[in-house]
Formats: structure tokens, C-alpha cells, sequence
């Protein structure tokens, strides 16, 4: 026979065990927002070792933040606010409700609140709890474009109470379940790695020796690809292609470049990512006109190459567009500016990673390029659609188990922290 239930008057927590109580996280924890000492003296406040600095992208996984990319030095911490072991991270700025915690004195950024929790809640039943939150703390942030939940929204939130003794089973629970979904998890981000790799290995094969079997090779006379086969020719990547400059067109739609999609308008962008970007308003006369096949050189080229368009509109015209002088299979240029050989080659014409600078024409012009048959260009094209088409549908099957098995985790979270899976006593 289940417990006896009672309405918790909390939306988000529903019923709970009659014994249980509700109260706001104020009175369950102090909450420190983080800061950041000054780069203006990053050789003296930070260091590859030290106390971590925890920032947004630490949190979300169901372990320890115990590594984090900057450190804080001695100096570093005493400009910076140390949270006690057993805090758990919120990011309040951004990515609002995302969760992490650390079993290490640490420090974080103003994007993150520290929960210090008190004597009435068991710090990692607090942990789970906030997980369970996440919703809230959608509702409780504001903001158009960046969403942002105060301190003061913050403390308000409605937390179950249990007693403690119950609270740590809860804990008990939650820890081997949740670690049999998080390994199965990784086993599955392997997979798609794996999965990953095999396609660029065969983007790189065929676009740099063809699928015709063994064959013939000669020297390229690039120092980024030292063979080619014997009957493709070598060209200058500016003959091949131009940097093409015209203004928007009056019923131009306006164009996002992202790796994970390609060029595809705003508007279809923030329905699949079901986010809003920032628009702009001004200068819009000075957007890029696109058509399709053209090639975009963005933001982002040197780490995952250039994006080839199926659609005409505009984009910002910090992007340079590339278009053919001759005729080409564009697909086929649309794999080989994918191919980690090719993207490799980019990275090395300029210092742009440690500089800050964006990719221009002139580092696309430094990496020469070279010409198959136009038949051999259609077949490499359609190989490569075909096949990395069926490694993307079983890569997109494992990410929706991973989502799936997401899902499964925080409801089961949530069912145990709000008291509707009970633990034995």
C-alpha cells in the first residue's frame, strides 16, 4: 500500500508525502554569486593549476567539477569568492538552471550562483533537487535574448523538504541510478565518435584520391596535399573561385551559417534550435547577397570548414561568399571543404586562432586547390551523399537514445525528489 499523499500548493512539485514538508531555498541555503578577477592580470590571478574557476560550461554532467580550463592563483583568489566543498553550481546568466557541483573548494564566474545548502538539506539531495528545478528556473528568469534569474528569484524557489535521514537514501538511490544511465550514456557518445570518424575518414579518402580503387599518383606540388591522382590538375584556389560582394536584395531572407545545419535562414534555425538569436537592425544594406551553391567563409570556418548554401538570401557581411569562375559539382567542393585535411591546411594560413582574427579571403586563396574530371566530381559527390547520409541517420538514432535516455534520467530525478518513487526505509 503507497504512502499517504498531500498536495504540496507547489505547481512544479505537485503531490508529496504527507510528512514532507515545503519551504522556500532561502531558508534551506545561502546563495554566492561568483565573480571574475581581472584579466587585465591573467599571468598573476590565473594558472593552469590552483583552485578551478567554474563557468558555464562545466556544469551539466552528473559528476564533480573537479578540472576546469582556468585556475585561480593565490593572488587570483583573494580577488575572487571561494565557495566551500559540497556547493552546487547554478549558471543564472545564459544557460539558466544548468546544475554541476564539486567536492573541491572552488570559484566561478558571475554567470554562476553558488548554493551553500545549511543543516536542513543534504547537500546532494539539494544537487538532484536543482535538477528538478530546472523549469522553474525558466520561469522565474527574464530577459529577451539572454535569459537571467536573479538572486532574489532565486531564493524564492519551492524546494521539498524530507527529513534528512531520508533525504541521503534518496541520495543512495539516485547515485546507482543515475550512474547506470550516465555509463550507458557514455558508451553511446563513444558510438557516435566512432561513427563521426569513420565519416571523415571517408570524406578525406574520396576527396583526395577518388573511389575508384587504387591508382596512379603524382605530385601535387601543395605542400598541404603532397599526391594527387595522375589525371586531376592543381589550381590556384583564386582561379577557382571568387570573393563575391553584393549588397542584399530587397526580399532577401536573412541567412545563419552554422556548421550543425549549413546555411539556412533565421528563421528555420531558431525553430530547430527553438531559441532566439540576436537580429540585427543596423547596417542591414551592408549584408552579402547569397545564391545557392555559393560558399560561405564564416565565423567559424577554421574549426569545422566552409558551408556550401541551397538557398539565396542574405548574410552579415562580416562572412566573405565564395562562388565558382567555372563550372563545378559544387557538392563535391561542399565535401572536400569538410574534409579535416583541407581544414587543417586553412588553420595553418594565419595566426588567427591566438589572434582573434576572422578568416578572409586571403587565407582562402593561400590553400590551393585542384580539379577532378567534372564526371569524377559528380560521382565522389553522390558516393559521399549516399554515404554519409546513412552514418548520419545512425548517428541522429543514437542522439535521440541519448535525449531519450535524458529524459528518462531527470524524470526519475524528479519523481524521487518530489517523494512519488518511494525509497525503502
Amino acid at each position: 500500500m503507497g504512502r499517504k499523499m498531500k498536495d504540496s500548493g507547489v505547481e512544479w512539485i505537485g503531490m508529496i508525502p504527507s510528512e514532507w514538508n515545503v519551504t522556500s531555498l532561502k531558508w534551506l541555503a545561502s546563495i554566492q554569486t561568483g565573480n571574475t578577477p581581472s584579466k587585465n592580470m591573467q599571468d598573476v590571478y590565473y594558472a593552469n593549476e590552483g583552485i578551478p574557476w567554474i563557468k558555464p560550461e562545466n556544469l551539466g554532467e552528473n559528476e564533480a567539477i573537479r578540472e576546469t580550463a582556468e585556475y585561480l592563483t593565490d593572488a587570483g583568489a583573494e580577488c575572487a569568492r571561494i565557495m566551500p566543498r559540497n556547493s552546487v553550481y547554478v549558471c543564472c546568466i545564459g544557460s539558466v538552471g544548468k546544475v554541476g557541483y564539486s567536492d573541491k573548494c572552488c570559484s566561478c564566474n558571475q554567470q554562476i550562483n553558488a548554493v551553500i545548502f545549511n543543516e536542513r538539506m543534504y547537500w546532494k539531495f539539494g544537487y538532484y533537487m536543482t535538477i528538478a528545478q530546472e523549469c522553474e528556473y525558466g520561469l522565474y528568469s527574464n530577459g529577451n535574448v539572454v535569459q537571467i534569474i536573479n538572486t532574489t528569484g532565486q531564493s524564492d524557489l519551492k524546494c521539498p523538504v524530507p527529513q534528512i535521514n531520508e533525504q541521503k537514501l534518496i541520495v543512495q538511490t539516485l547515485d546507482d541510478k543515475t550512474k547506470e544511465i550516465d555509463s550507458a550514456r557514455r558508451a553511446i557518445k563513444r558510438s557516435i565518435i566512432e561513427y563521426q570518424n569513420i565519416k571523415q575518414s571517408l570524406i578525406t579518402r574520396a576527396v583526395t584520391k577518388g573511389i575508384w580503387g587504387e591508382r596512379e599518383m603524382k605530385d601535387s606540388g601543395m605542400d598541404w596535399l603532397p599526391e594527387l591522382p595522375i589525371d586531376w590538375e592543381s589550381i590556384p584556389a583564386k582561379y577557382l573561385f571568387q570573393n563575391v560582394d553584393v549588397r542584399r536584395l530587397p526580399d532577401d531572407e536573412r541567412l545563419t551559417a552554422s556548421q550543425k545545419y549549413g546555411i539556412i535562414t533565421q528563421a528555420e534555425y531558431m525553430e530547430r534550435e527553438n531559441a532566439k538569436v540576436v537580429t540585427a537592425t543596423k547596417n542591414l544594406s551592408d549584408w552579402k547577397h547569397v545564391e545557392p551553391n555559393d560558399f560561405i567563409i564564416s565565423l567559424r570556418s577554421f574549426q569545422g570548414g566552409l558551408e556550401m548554401s541551397e538557398v539565396s538570401g542574405c548574410i552579415t557581411w562580416h562572412y566573405i561568399v565564395l562562388r565558382a569562375r567555372r563550372k563545378v559539382c559544387h557538392k563535391f567542393y561542399k565535401w572536400l571543404f569538410k574534409s579535416s585535411q583541407y581544414i587543417n591546411a586553412l588553420q595553418g594560413t594565419c595566426n588567427f586562432i591566438r589572434d582573434g582574427q576572422d578568416l578572409r579571403f586571403s587565407n582562402f586563396s593561400q590553400v590551393p586547390l585542384y580539379i577532378p574530371s567534372l564526371e569524377e566530381q559528380e560521382e565522389i559527390a553522390a558516393y559521399l551523399d549516399e554515404k554519409c547520409s546513412a552514418i548520419d541517420t545512425l548517428i541522429a538514432k543514437k542522439e535521440q537514445l541519448l535525449s531519450e535516455l535524458e529524459i528518462y534520467k531527470k524524470s526519475l530525478i524528479y519523481e524521487y525528489v518530489t517523494g512519488k518513487r518511494e525509497v525503502p526505509a
